[in-house]
């Protein structure tokens, strides 16, 4: 498999319904990013446009020509400031179709390489968004990547499927913000990130929005599922770690998991024919 270094952004801040607001915390951390050396951006889910249902009731009255002309202006610094990007969004369909809750993916050059609409949305989210259908695949500086958002983490066939098409680093953006307090998420999220990583040796940035209340900040996690960096919870913010898929962690599971993806569910290398293993009920 290719060897390369990808130097990440991890970004965070309060999204809200304001999309002059988000568009200044997005470029203001765009430059920020540049001026630590990263390679690429990574924004929370629903960045740009806020997050229906939790910013605002629905996206009946949401400024499409201003969310145009915002994304636009992201383009363009992205151009500017040789960057690629992973934009959190929402994409518009054709006549009663709900749109996409969308990750925009934005080359160095300006233009949109790519685009991953959320596979997997919670019942509350089918009131507001239509989910995607396919998986995004792109490649920087040597490194394989994928793109993911928040709920398609419950899913872990999903990641299965990125494994066997040779991915090394998913870019996973989520929204758990504005809630009342801590709650299971905040037990949860993280580690089934960390899972998700360490079974399909992965390396995962996750980007999370930070308004008050967000129970778990954004992380960046290594292949082994270890949370090698994290920002602070609630607060806007901004960090930088570098993949390096030459480096060696510790994967109990290589030698064996093609073999359990082919479904071998063990690892016995003959096939044992012994009464007593056959016996189950007795001493």
């Amino acid at each position: 498999m290719a060897k390369g270094k990808l130097k990440i952004a991890t970004c965070q801040f309060a999204v809200s319904s304001s999309i002059p607001r988000n568009l200044r915390s997005i470029i203001a951390q765009m430059r920020r990013a540049k001026k630590a050396r990263a390679d690429i951006v990574h924004f929370p889910e629903c960045a740009l446009t806020g997050y229906a249902g939790v910013d605002m009731d629905d996206l009946s009255n949401l400024d499409w020509e201003l969310l145009k002309e915002s994304t636009r202006q992201i383009m363009a610094l992205a151009a500017k400031l040789r960057l690629w990007v992973v934009l959190g969004s929402a994409h518009r369909l054709t006549g009663a179709n709900k749109p996409h809750n969308c990750l925009y993916l934005i080359g160095p050059d300006g233009r949109i390489a790519n685009r991953y609409d959320k596979r997997f949305c919670m019942t509350i989210d089918l009131e507001n968004y239509t989910p995607g259908s396919r998986f995004v695949y792109f490649t920087v500086n040597g490194v394989k990547c994928s793109l993911l958002i928040c709920f398609d983490l419950r899913f872990p066939e999903i990641y299965r499927e990125l494994h066997k098409k040779g991915v090394q680093c998913v870019f996973q953006s989520f929204y758990n913000a504005r809630q009342k307090g801590p709650s299971v998420h905040s037990q949860i999220m993280r580690q089934s990130m960390q899972c998700r990583a360490a079974t399909n040796f992965f390396w995962v940035s996750m980007s999370n929005a930070s308004g008050y209340y967000s129970p778990y900040p954004s992380c960046f996690i290594e292949p082994n599922g270890r949370i090698a960096a994290q920002l602070k919870t609630n607060r806007a913010g901004i960090m930088t770690n570098t993949v390096d898929t030459g480096k060696e962690f510790y994967d109990p599971m290589a030698p064996f998991r093609k073999m359990a993806i082919k479904g071998k569910l063990n690892n016995n290398q003959k096939k044992i024919n012994d009464p007593r293993s056959k016996n189950t009920r007795r001493l």
